[in-house]
Parts: C-alpha cells; structure tokens; sequence
C-alpha cells in the first residue's frame, strides 16, 4: 500500500500566471473554484509581461498589485488568485520565467512577450548530446543566480517568500531537451532517456531544495513538489510506470508530498500506476476520466478537474449545473479548475464571460451549501 500524503495540495492560480499548487490549510468547499487568467486578460492595465516583467521584481510587484485591484472589481463577491484568500502580502515569484525555468536551465532559449508567457522551442540535443549532458553547477549558472537575486530583493522588500517557481516534470523537460525524438528513445533507447530523466531529476531537486531552505520558517508550509506530466497521454501506461513513474516516485520521497498535473487529459490509462505513488496530496484530470474510480484510488488526496474555457459557457438547459452536481457525486470533494482564461472572445462581450464565470462560481457555492459538508484535509502538525 502506497504512503498517505502528510497534508492535501490545492490548485492556485496567481494573475496571470499558469496553475500551481499550495499547501491546503483549513476547511475546504465541497466544490473549490480556482479560476486564472493569462496576461491577455489584462490588457487594459498595459501591462509589459516581456523579459522585463519576468526579470524585475519591483515592476512586478506593481503589475501584480494592479491585477489584484483589476479582478477584484470584477469578481468582488469572490476571493480570485490569492494563496489564502485574503493576504496583503502579494505573491512575486509564481509565474517568473513561465514554465521554462529548467530547461533554460540547460540552454533552452525562451522568446518574451509582452502580453503572453514565454515560449520555447525544443533544443533537440543530438544523441552524442544527450549522452554526454550533465546537471549545471547551479552556484555558478547565470540564470540560477539572476534569479537568487530576484529572491534576495523579495525578501528586502517583503520579509518573506510566497509563491512558486513552475519546475515542470521529468517527461515535460526532457521534450524541450531532446524534441520528439525523446519518444523513440522511450521505446529504443531507454538507457539515454534514463540518464537523461537523472540529469533533470538532480536538476529540479537541487533548485526546489534551494528555494524552500531560503524561505525557511518565514512562510508556514511544508516540503511538497508538484509534477507537470502534460504530455502523458504521448506514452504508454507502461512506458510511464516503467520508465517515468520510478521519478515521480522518488520526487515525492524526496519532497514527503506530491502534486500531480495532467493537463485536461483522460488520466484513465495511468491512474493504476498514479495509485501506487506514496504521498500524493494532489492529483487533477479532464472530465473525461472516471471519476468515480479516481475517487476510490485517491481517496485522501485532494482531487481537482481541469475544466476548458467553453465548460462554462454550455449553459442551456442547465447543462453546466448538472454537471457539476454529477462531479459532486462522483468526485467530491474537489476542487474545479478554470485556468488560462483570456479576453478574447469572438462570440460574446468580455462582460458576457465574466457573467458567465460569477454564475459558475454561484453554482459551486450553492452545491456545496447543499452538501453541507467540508473537506477535513489531512492533520499535519503545525498547520
């Protein structure tokens, strides 16, 4: 039997930054709403979410304290992209670099814009490349250490870290390292594709142990790593639980507490292998995926549905709150994820949308007061 998790993990969207996780505290809905943004939604502050956004701390700081204000004029009755709902202390670490930090990490380049996230493009190292990589020296690389000072002015000037850089997952990294010729390493040459999974492994474990030593006992969480497994459904089950799985395995015993992303993706084929994993306290899917088996393998994780942006605009007939009272019933609690939303709609008012997400959030609010149940978490001292 695989280990519990020490505590639950969360779903947390900081504006305009792709989804994270965060340590549970408290009672927790039956139905947990997590709504996000990209940087297109803000365009009307005109914002600069270029290489400058990503690399100054102090511009940051007053472009995040504007998108606070922004969203919540729009969505007032409701607590929208804060780690605990209400602190004042505002979150400048989430979304620097994108989801690109580790591979920038081993010399993948990274295109800025201004009202987006970086992009990257696959390094595509050869053979002869992958088998002669190592791990960077961390204390000595550039971008490590830009980002150290970063972490340094954060801490000047606030007293304290929150947020979290996006350290992606084994299979993501090693795609913008190798390009498409990673998945036919997995079937012809696992011994490159293992030394390349240790590479990254000793990588992501070395920058998150860095951070969470310097945010120390100024921020009351505990250890945790999340994994960003988006490209799962391009392998096997049994190539995950052979060659991949083993990764996912030590980052939660390394770390005592795992999250694990899927994207909006059918978990189906991997949720066996996902079950057997000690300390997962978080683990989300498309709403495709049984859930109701989800259910009984996860049984004390926290569990959470990626939903797309036309979910919530399906709401003839009632469609959207039937729905959500199925996911009750069948995946509850739980919490529902609307991430990556942006402005531009063709076939409405931006007005229109934001309706249409307030009554989404109305509908999760009245079913779980029909519950009349809260998620009780995992005891963890401390907390």
């Amino acid at each position: 039997m695989p280990l519990p998790p020490p505590f639950q993990l969360i779903s947390y969207i900081a504006p305009a930054a792709p989804a994270r996780r965060t340590q549970s505290r408290g009672d927790l809905p039956w139905l947990r709403p997590e709504i996000g943004f990209t940087p297109k939604w803000f365009k009307p502050l005109n914002i600069d979410f270029g290489r400058r956004w990503h690399e100054s701390p102090k511009y940051r700081r007053e472009s995040v304290l504007r998108m606070r204000d922004f969203v919540q004029k729009q969505f007032s009755a409701y607590s929208v992209g804060l780690l605990t709902g209400d602190e004042e202390q505002p979150d400048l670490l989430t979304g620097v670099y994108g989801a690109n930090f580790i591979s920038s990490l081993y010399g993948v380049s990274q295109t800025y814009h201004t009202s987006g996230w970086p992009q990257s493009k696959p390094l595509n190292l050869t053979d002869t490349e992958i088998d002669a990589l190592r791990p960077p020296v961390l204390n000595e690389h550039p971008l490590f250490q830009k980002l150290l000072k970063q972490i340094e002015w954060i801490m000047i000037s606030e007293g304290k870290l929150l947020g979290y850089i996006n350290w992606q997952g084994i299979l993501n990294n090693a795609y913008r390292l190798r390009g498409e010729k990673l998945f036919l390493d997995l079937i012809d040459s696992p011994e490159r594709c293992i030394h390349l999974f240790d590479c990254l492994f000793e990588t992501m474990v070395e920058a998150c142990s860095c951070i969470l030593e310097i945010k120390g006992d100024n921020v009351p969480e505990k250890s945790f790593f999340t994994v960003s497994n988006c490209l799962i459904n391009l392998v096997s089950p049994e190539i995950y639980e052979n060659l991949l799985m083993p990764y996912d395995q030590k980052l939660a015993t390394y770390f005592g507490c795992l999250g694990i992303h899927n994207c909006q993706w059918c978990a189906d084929p991997y949720l066996e292998a996902y079950s057997q994993i000690d300390n997962v306290g978080y683990i989300d899917m498309g709403i495709e995926s049984d859930l109701k088996r989800a259910r009984s393998l996860f049984p004390v994780s926290r569990r959470a549905l990626m939903l797309k942006q036309d979910f919530i605009k399906n709401e003839q007939n009632g469609n959207v709150e039937n729905t959500l009272e199925r996911v009750a019933d069948e995946f509850g609690c739980c919490d529902l994820v609307l991430a990556d939303l942006d402005s531009n709609h063709p076939d409405g008012s931006i007005d229109e949308f934001i309706d249409q997400i307030i009554r989404f959030l109305e509908m999760c609010s009245k079913i779980s007061d029909e519950y009349k149940k809260i998620s009780p978490g995992i005891a963890s001292p401390g907390i």
